[in-house]
């Protein structure tokens, strides 16, 4: 029997994945020519729920697939499998997925196999490099040879489209979904973080990426803690990821310092509001990227390489690399000089308008029923 409405199946698996499809899943819950089904993979589990739970969204149909000490070709063949069993059961018209996990890759991967059109939202990010970040520069690209629509946050991520031969037709610049959901969160009250005295000038880290595990971390940890050393008045939060790559070696690292609060991963809400808190962010987060310079902070970002060039390009975001030189170097720069930090701190945001949801509804709209 022909279906009314047309089936969209909006796939998450991680946290970041959860915060920026949110409002495309709130978007089409409001559309009267959509029924919305959403499928979490829990690729990360805990920290999938509490963003959800944030915007009220419960999953329709939930994998659970992640194991303890689980490899990425673990990972990979289980998603694969699992996921054309639920595609069969589900039938959209449509998918869609966000960003660059083995979640994102898997799922393109399989509706490509049955025939599913794809749309890939936050397309077009690129550093050129297959091993930097891994593995997401490889999970996007795949997924976006996978997708009859690029959902493109700026118009650099097109121009990265364009010279890959897309055609401009299947490409569409919306900006950046996670600009949507920052704008609702920082709506309402948050409490600021308890670790953190009034008087203290407080330096927001996040730091996990798989790229960094070994020296470049070691690097990381001897640059947060000189930093703290350095600065009496400063004090150092730190959400840990679990991951032992990274857990085991802050803890051993940075534990028994007196500024430096280690605490477990933060929900969305508190984050949100550490982040509106800080004085300085130092990541190697994509997604801080992004949402940072919309809250007026400055961002040391603590990689090589940024898909990300558009902050970096307006002077809200600098790339200092995983080297406590240059951490260091740049995070005493910002405490110490006034102008500096006013250089960085003034609210640039060139990923988003907050508008870019509805803008994505609108041309699956218009291309589904055409």
């Amino acid at each position: 029997m022909k279906r009314s409405k047309k089936r969209i199946l909006c796939v998450v698996g991680t946290r970041p994945e959860a915060i920026k499809m949110a409002p495309v899943i709130l978007a089409l819950r409001e559309a009267p020519w959509a029924e919305v089904r959403v499928l979490a993979t829990a690729q990360h589990r805990q920290m999938l729920d509490q963003v959800l739970n944030v915007f009220g969204i419960v999953p329709d149909v939930d994998m659970n697939v992640m194991r303890p000490n689980q490899s990425l070709p673990e990972l990979t063949a289980r998603l694969l499998g699992e996921l054309d069993g639920v595609l069969a059961a589900e039938d959209p018209d449509a998918l869609l997925v966000q960003g660059d996990t083995t979640t994102v890759m898997t799922a393109a991967m399989a509706a490509f196999y049955r025939g599913i059109p794809v749309g890939h939202v936050e397309a077009g990010l690129r550093t050129g490099d297959l091993r930097n970040p891994f593995p997401e520069e490889m999970n996007r690209v795949i997924a976006g040879r996978l997708s009859r629509w690029h959902f493109a946050p700026t118009a650099s991520s097109e121009a990265n489209l364009l010279r890959e031969g897309f055609a401009q037709s299947s490409i569409h610049v919306t900006g950046n979904t996670v600009i949507d959901a920052l704008i609702d969160v920082v709506a309402r009250d948050l409490p600021p973080p308890t670790e953190v005295a009034a008087d203290e000038r407080l330096i927001l880290v996040t730091a996990h990426r798989r790229e960094n595990f070994g020296e470049p971390f070691l690097e990381i940890c001897r640059a947060i803690r000189t930093i703290a050393d350095r600065h009496p008045q400063v004090r150092i939060l730190y959400p840990v990821h679990p991951n032992p790559n990274v857990a085991d070696v802050a803890r051993a690292r940075l534990a028994d310092h007196p500024r430096i609060t280690l605490c477990q991963p933060l929900d969305y809400l508190p984050f949100v509001a550490a982040m509106k808190r800080a004085e300085i962010i130092l990541t190697d987060s994509g997604g801080v990227q992004e949402e940072a310079p919309a809250l007026g902070k400055p961002v040391l970002v603590m990689r090589r390489e940024t898909e990300r060039p558009e902050a970096v390009e307006q002077g809200v975001v600098k790339l200092v690399g995983p080297v406590c030189e240059a951490i260091v170097s740049a995070t005493d720069e910002l405490l110490q000089n006034a102008e500096a930090y006013r250089a960085m701190a003034k609210g640039v945001s060139p990923y988003g308008d907050g508008h870019a949801s509805a803008r994505i509804v609108s041309i699956l709209h218009r291309d589904l029923f055409d």
